[in-house]
């Protein structure tokens, strides 16, 4: 029977149940690593993504996240159905509806700081957490997305609803379903928007996403998070509202340091100094 952890337990320190957690100059790396199993998803790996999740989120040191995983064949096969009959995954992912169920991806977990996808090999399911809901998407052109939750007898909704968000609705419900019968490939999901840039091999991937991640470290942390938060919460308004709400956010910026420290480093010529804590307000003593 697999028992579910506590993510608050979870010490991100030390060795993690199929994952790889590294964080250095203000980046933080997440790498699925299962490789023996196609990097599939084990019940105990929700506390830990959770765990992870809540660190990037709330750790004002991690400025950008990038999620990979090992090895060239998989980048994540879904949940792993051998290890999910347990009264504990039942309850954890039937008796609770999904904002408390459901914490694999960063949007899932309420992180507003840039994060990028880093995809080598096949994508399945559950795997498809991490592409739909990553703001970038880099593929090799080894890459192939496929969703089977219909194959096993299994609805597929949560992913597959964040793939008609990234896709033409006919591409999203090909692709849901057809099941195994059908494999996007990376060029295609390049040209209808499901990959945002496209890379010859599986070892250019990870020094793409990082070479990204460095350009987005010269930028406003907290200016960066509002963005992204302004534009992931229009997608789920009326375009009047988006405005207000946009609106809103931008207007939260105006009392950061940051929106004082960019136009005097640009006058400057230098450098800009960013605050990366997200509450620190314009004239608080250091």
């Amino acid at each position: 029977m697999t028992k579910i952890a506590d993510y608050h337990q979870i010490d991100l320190d030390k060795p993690l149940d199929g994952v790889i957690y590294e964080r250095s100059n203000h980046i933080a790396t997440i790498t699925l690593n299962r490789p023996d199993r196609g990097n599939a998803l084990a019940p105990n790996m929700h506390a830990v993504m959770r765990a992870i999740w809540t660190d990037v989120r709330e750790n004002d040191d991690i400025r950008v996240a990038i999620i990979q995983s090992s090895g060239e064949k998989h980048f994540c096969t879904g949940f792993d159905v051998d290890e999910a009959d347990s009264d504990e995954v039942d309850d954890v992912f039937n008796n609770r509806p999904a904002k408390e169920a459901v914490f694999w991806s960063p949007h899932q977990n309420g992180v507003w700081k840039p994060v990028i996808c880093a995809v080598n090999g096949l994508v399945v399911g559950g795997g498809l957490h991490f592409v739909v809901d990553s703001d970038i998407v880099l593929a090799s052109k080894n890459v192939k997305f496929m969703d089977t939750h219909v194959n096993i007898g299994m609805v597929g909704a949560v992913e597959n609803i964040g793939l008609a968000k990234r896709l033409p609705m006919g591409m999203a419900l090909r692709m849901t379903l057809m099941g195994k019968a059908f494999r996007l490939p990376a060029e295609r999901a390049y040209q209808v928007g499901l990959v945002d840039e496209l890379v010859e091999t599986p070892a250019d991937v990870g020094p793409a996403a990082r070479a990204m991640a460095e350009e987005m470290l010269k930028n406003s942390p907290q200016a960066m998070a509002l963005s992204k938060q302004a534009m992931w919460e229009s997608m789920e308004q009326g375009y009047s509202a988006a405005m207000e709400n946009g609106w809103r956010l931008l207007k939260l910026q105006w009392s950061h340091p940051d929106f004082e420290e960019g136009p005097k480093a640009f006058g400057e010529r230098r450098a800009p100094n960013w605050d990366p804590n997200p509450n620190a307000r314009i004239g608080d003593k250091s």
